[in-house]
């Protein structure tokens, strides 16, 4: 076994040790087939208010612009999916919120496995990602043979679902690279089309993010659109519609990991209690989550939208 393979075989062994649930790996080259679609996507306004998205346009399709000289891009994933939900009669919280922020709790591990990394193979120029910066998570993790991306945009694994975190490393060693996943195992299936409530999921795998309940909860800052009440099914930060029924999920299993379990009263509330609740409460019950970047007044806001 050459150098290169018991170095690409020890990061996926040590990925597994430190939780994470899959490891791919593939080179570190321009996104060629993504570089249409993402223009298109742009110049369609399917991101809406969230202009960022216009940034960095060269950056999202290049990891050697994040990285001089990187040659290759690890590819993680990591399991949030709950052992228990809320109640039926609840405003829903979208699952990946219900513990402590994820960019902390991933970012923390992917700096340990980086940190291994060097003690083995000598130093190297690298840089960690986990929804925070400009990359194509989901090109990559399917360039890297983690899974394919389902109709509603999402990466889906055939062992796991769709319930889960992508992360990245960007590094300038050269390693051995995974096979892309190619097969598109959606088929004929429409259900996470048919079930979207805003009609944001469009027939061509595309999401018009500009429509969609978590673009409307979370990122946009104004009042949301009074054509769309009524049509939220209770979200009230984030939406998991589409990945709640999507027969992959099936094969979803609870997470592992103690940080990303939700406080006791994110469970047990139901919707007067949310109605009720005051700033305090929101700081305790969200004090570590993602729920926070909406701000007690924007959770208020989206409360507010969701009463009858």
């Amino acid at each position: 076994m050459t150098k290169k393979e018991n170095h690409t075989n020890w990061i996926k062994e040590e990925a597994t040790r430190l939780g994470f649930d899959a490891c791919g790996i593939s080179k570190a080259e321009f996104l060629e087939k993504e570089a249409p679609r993402l223009e298109s996507w742009l110049n369609n306004n399917f991101h809406g208010k969230m202009h960022y998205m216009e940034n960095h346009f060269d950056k999202r399709l290049d990891p050697t612009l994040l990285v001089p000289g990187s040659k290759s891009v690890i590819s993680l994933l990591y399991n949030y999916y709950p052992q228990e939900n809320q109640k039926a009669n609840s405003y829903h919280i979208s699952k990946y919120a219900y513990g402590e922020d994820y960019h902390h709790v991933i970012k923390k591990k992917l700096n340990e496995l980086v940190a291994s990394m060097q003690e083995v193979m000598g130093n190297f120029n690298a840089r960690v990602f986990t929804d925070s910066a400009p990359i194509m998570e989901r090109a990559w993790a399917q360039k890297s043979g983690l899974g394919w991306t389902g109709k509603h945009s999402l990466l889906i694994s055939k062992y796991r679902g769709s319930f889960f975190f992508l992360a990245e490393i960007i590094l300038d060693i050269e390693l051995d690279y995974d096979s892309p996943f190619k097969t598109d195992h959606c088929g004929t299936c429409t259900q996470c089309i048919d079930a979207c409530p805003t009609e944001a999921i469009l027939p061509n795998n595309t999401v018009d993010g500009s429509k969609c309940i978590s673009y409307f909860t979370i990122e946009l800052k104004e009042e949301i659109p009074k054509e769309y009440k009524n049509s939220f099914d209770n979200w009230a930060f984030g939406c998991d519609i589409c990945q709640d029924v999507c027969p992959w999920n099936r094969f979803s299993k609870p997470h592992q990991e103690e940080k990303f379990k939700p406080d006791d009263r994110l469970l047990q509330f139901e919707k007067n209690e949310w109605d009720e609740i005051t700033e305090d409460v929101f700081k305790e019950i969200f004090k570590r989550s993602a729920v926070k970047r909406t701000k007690f007044d924007g959770f208020k806001r989206n409360i507010r939208f969701l009463k009858k």
